[in-house]
């Protein structure tokens, strides 16, 4: 049981109840690290309302996503994370077992293609390295087709993982999956 009181899919009401039902439409159940939120209602509307825009992004695809949250979430000993973005590589990305425990091994053998794989290096050592970060990298990011606000959008994906991370490991989330 986390160490905030939150609110479960039985007792929420308003908003919460109403952000919930969503949440459920979208993958059947009310996840932990979504219940997590609901001890701020406007929080929990926010953090749902950017799950939506990540869901429909244009460019940045479920596989890279799914992969920045889980490395992100490695670097940062974030256990629920990391276990709940394998389970979504392996059951709704298809990839296999060892493909993922091969990513995590080393990110540069990501089964992605070179231009994702360029995004999925350049957002995992901007999160744990920022100042190190030269721009020389974001332009070679461009140089492979990459917008500048398709970075800004990855980067800010990885940096708000971070902060979920260290939501989830302070708060001590259960695992559900």
């Amino acid at each position: 049981m986390p160490i905030i009181r939150t609110v479960s899919p039985e007792q929420a009401s308003g908003t919460v109840a109403e952000i919930y039902r969503q949440i459920e439409q979208a993958f059947g159940r009310v996840p932990h690290a979504l219940q997590m939120y609901s001890a701020s209602p406007r929080l929990l509307e926010e953090q749902w309302r950017t799950i939506g825009y990540f869901m429909n992004h244009p460019t940045l695809g479920f596989p890279l996503l799914t992969m920045i949250r889980m490395l992100v979430s490695q670097h940062n000993r974030c256990d629920y994370c990391v276990g709940y973005n394998e389970g979504m590589l392996i059951n709704r990305a298809g990839l296999d077992p060892e493909q993922v425990a091969a990513t995590k091994r080393d990110p540069a053998n990501a089964p992605l293609n070179e231009k994702d794989r360029a995004m999925l290096l350049f957002v995992l050592k901007a999160t744990a390295h920022p100042a190190d970060v030269a721009a020389e990298e974001v332009q070679a990011l461009r140089e492979m087709g990459w917008a500048d606000g398709d970075i800004l959008d990855a980067m800010a994906h990885g940096a708000r993982n971070v902060g979920v991370d260290l939501i989830f490991n302070t708060f001590k989330i259960e695992n559900d999956f």
